[in-house]
C-alpha cells in the first residue's frame, strides 16, 4: 500500500480513505481492468460492417488490448486469482459481461438467447486460452495473426448452425 501511496503522490492513510483493504483495491483493479477491456472490445466492434467482421474486430481488439496491456491480462486471468472466491467471482463478473457482448452480436435465427449465451461463453474461454499460450511466447505468432486465427475458427464454428 505504501508503494501504491508513493506512486500516486499521497500518503498510505488516504490510500485507506478510499480502500479498506488491499482486498478492496485489488478488486477495484479487477474491475478496471475488466471496463478497459471490455471497452475496447465494444470500441473495435462499434465499426464493423457485418457479423464475420465484427467477429474479427472483436479478436483484433481483445489481443491488441492484452498486447498493450500485458499487465492487465495477468491481473484478470491469472491461476492465482481463480483460487481465491472473492477475485474469482469478478473475473467471472468481467467474462459475463464480455459474453454478453458477444451474445448480443449473434445473429443466427436458430438459435434462442440462451444458446447465443452460451456460445458467447464459449468464444471468451477460446479467447482467454489462446491469449493465455500467445502471451506466454509460444506460439510465435503476431498479435494480429492470432487475432485472425481466432476469429476464423470462432466464424467456422458460428457459421455450423
Amino acid at each position: 500500500m505504501a508503494d501504491i501511496a508513493a506512486a500516486a503522490g499521497i500518503t498510505k492513510p488516504v490510500v485507506y480513505q478510499h480502500f479498506a483493504s488491499k482486498r478492496a483495491l485489488f478488486l477495484e483493479v479487477l474491475g478496471e481492468c475488466g471496463r478497459r477491456m471490455e471497452a475496447q472490445v465494444e470500441k473495435a466492434t462499434a465499426g464493423a460492417t457485418g457479423p464475420r467482421h465484427q467477429v474479427e474486430q472483436g479478436f483484433q481488439g481483445f489481443v491488441q488490448f492484452f498486447e498493450s496491456n500485458p499487465e492487465m491480462f495477468r491481473i484478470l486471468f491469472s491461476d492465482a486469482n481463480r483460487s481465491d472466491v472473492e477475485f474469482a467471482a469478478e473475473v467471472h463478473r468481467v467474462e459475463l459481461i464480455v459474453a454478453e457482448q458477444i451474445a448480443a452480436l449473434i445473429e443466427i435465427e436458430s438459435l434462442d438467447s440462451d444458446d447465443r449465451r452460451l456460445l458467447a461463453v464459449g468464444i471468451v474461454g477460446l479467447a482467454e486460452a489462446a491469449c493465455r499460450h500467445w502471451m506466454s511466447g509460444e506460439s510465435g505468432l503476431s498479435p494480429e495473426r492470432t487475432a485472425t486465427l481466432l476469429s476464423e475458427l470462432a466464424w467456422a464454428g458460428l457459421r455450423g448452425h
